[in-house]
């Protein structure tokens, strides 16, 4: 057990920069902009501001001074308050995800941030160390993934321990019945003894296999590498993120700014147009600025996802990335729900796809980033790597298409917000480029649209039931492939309108454990693929087993 301590006294330093990030904007206006000011309200304003901080400093030294935290071998303990003292635990069966991140503060310093996710609910559902020593982290997580382990390979023996008994009740009643029927009972004894020595060979075996197992799994040493990205991984997520066109926004703020230095704005407006009147200088400019432009996508795209990584031991999925920030994070393999395979336009040109793995637990403010593994890997190489981590995950390529009568029901469906577009086009009736009849052209190029985006997302829907998996596609420009396990769908329904059930068609809807809780569902397949549907998810009683 870990003795009652205080958080790193450079949490204190951590804090002290969150605050002056949070009032940097408050700092700027105050005491920069308005740095002459004798206005009154900006008097008190400043007035209030000092008293703010005063109390956020005060707070933080108080906060510190007043949480306290423990590990044993089985659960955090976290206590806060002076007066009234609150104590917090959290078993360590609880924690799903466990998420690391060092951030060039912390790498000066020489220590990281841990995040400890569980599957509660509120604002204690996390244990999060903002500053934390190398040494502690790995000594927190070692305790963590060392305990699981050891529930896990208790759970095995006790199993071991049932499968044993009922193998000897088998063997008694086979004594009963030989018995009964006038053999031998030397060769019964004999029979029996040997079967039950055999059980008990197989019940110790186990216990060794486990005893084995519990060394591997707390070392988390022995690693499988499924994926490292290189350089030309790096490039071409460059690209595909279109992280180049962060130079626009940039030029934008930077035009606004040389303004303000002149109180004329023909001034600026001349000195543009005089740059621009060169067809020479002008295509020299605009071949810097897309050098420029192409050259920070792939900075940017180089520190966000340089030294990307996903490996794997046989309990848990671990992802780090970063250069200048490094962020580590693992996932339990047992509490992963579902796997989301997305592909964006670009994307799918490219033959690329990002892979999310939900989980159970919270993961945090950035969760959507911590899940997802590296955004612009090969289809293919995002279905070898989903089968060599998650050995009982299987991606099956060929999927049922939707029949010819949803893609009329799809288009028959009224759109609200076209009706709505349309009636307000027509009531103000806007002229545009001197057009006076623009208002009926905008209602018609939606209306197209809108049909063009249904009939896209008809041939783009796929579904399919493979033994414990169930498979959904669905999504017009970009398109998401749901991929879950039987065992994991925690609720099923099966719904149909009055057109559904004239042309013989259904929806199914899927609920997944998550946070928030997922949906998924797709809509118009056949009633035959539904009560398939049915059929397959009453297999589920086989699999989980309710106390």
């Amino acid at each position: 057990m870990t003795e009652l301590k205080r958080h790193h006294a450079l949490s204190l330093l951590w804090s002290l920069g969150n605050l002056v990030k949070s009032t940097f904007a408050f700092i700027l206006f105050l005491f920069v902009f308005r740095a002459g000011s004798e206005s009154t309200w900006v008097f008190y304003a400043r007035y209030i501001f000092y008293i703010g901080i005063s109390i956020a400093l005060v707070s933080i030294v108080w906060k510190w001074l007043t949480t306290r935290y423990s590990a044993d071998q089985q659960s955090f303990h976290i206590y806060t308050g002076a007066f009234s003292r609150t104590r917090r635990t959290i078993p360590y069966t609880k924690v799903q995800n466990v998420s690391r991140h060092t951030s060039f503060f912390h790498r000066l310093f020489g220590v990281t941030s841990i995040r400890f996710e569980t599957g509660i609910k509120g604002e204690d559902a996390t244990f999060q160390l903002q500053v934390v020593s190398l040494s502690e982290a790995e000594q927190l997580e070692k305790l963590v993934a060392g305990y699981r382990s050891e529930v896990q390979g208790q759970a095995a023996v006790e199993v071991d321990e049932q499968d044993a008994k009922k193998e000897e009740q088998s063997n008694a009643e086979f004594i009963g019945k030989e018995a009964a029927d006038g053999r031998e009972n030397e060769d019964v004894n004999e029979t029996v003894n040997s079967m039950n020595q055999a059980a008990h060979e197989v019940h110790d075996t186990g216990h060794s296999e486990d005893a084995e197992m519990f060394p591997r799994s707390a070392a988390a040493d022995q690693r499988v590498i499924h994926y490292r990205s290189t350089r030309k991984d790096v490039l071409k997520a460059s690209f595909t993120s279109l992280s180049f066109l962060v130079l626009i926004p940039i030029l934008g703020s930077l035009y606004s700014t040389v303004k303000d230095f002149f109180p004329d704005e023909t001034v600026t407006e001349s000195l543009v147009l005089s740059w621009l009147e060169s067809w020479w200088v002008t295509s020299l400019i605009i071949l810097f600025l897309i050098l420029i432009s192409i050259g920070l996508g792939i900075v940017r795209t180089f520190v966000k996802y340089g030294d990307f990584q996903i490996t794997s031991d046989d309990i848990r999925i671990y992802i780090t990335k970063g250069m200048l920030e490094k962020t580590s994070f693992s996932i339990q393999k047992d509490r992963v729900q579902a796997v989301k395979i997305t592909q964006s336009p670009m994307k799918r040109m490219l033959g690329l796809a990002e892979v999310e793995l939900t989980t159970a637990g919270s993961l945090g403010e950035s969760g959507q980033e911590m899940n997802s593994l590296y955004p612009f890997l090969p289809v293919k190489e995002a279905h070898r790597i989903i089968e060599e981590m998650l050995p009982s995950y299987h991606v099956k390529e060929e999927m049922a298409k939707l029949p010819r009568a949803a893609l009329g029901l799809r288009l028959l469906k009224p759109s609200w917000f076209w009706i709505i577009a349309a009636g307000g086009l027509a009531y103000f009736k806007p002229v545009l480029f001197g057009i006076s009849q623009a208002w009926w052209i905008i209602s018609l190029l939606l209306f197209v649209c809108i049909a063009a985006y249904r009939v896209i997302d008809f041939y783009h829907t796929r579904y399919g039931l493979n033994d414990q998996f169930i498979q959904i596609r669905s999504g017009a420009l970009t398109s998401t492939l749901f991929v879950s396990k039987r065992e994991k769908v925690i609720e099923v329904k099966i719904t149909r309108h009055p057109l559904q059930r004239r042309l013989g068609l259904a929806s199914i809807h899927t609920v997944n454990r998550a946070k928030p809780v997922m949906h998924h569902h797709v809509h118009d397949i056949p009633d035959s693929a539904a009560g398939e549907f049915q059929m397959w998810y009453m297999g589920r009683s086989r699999e989980v087993q309710t106390r």
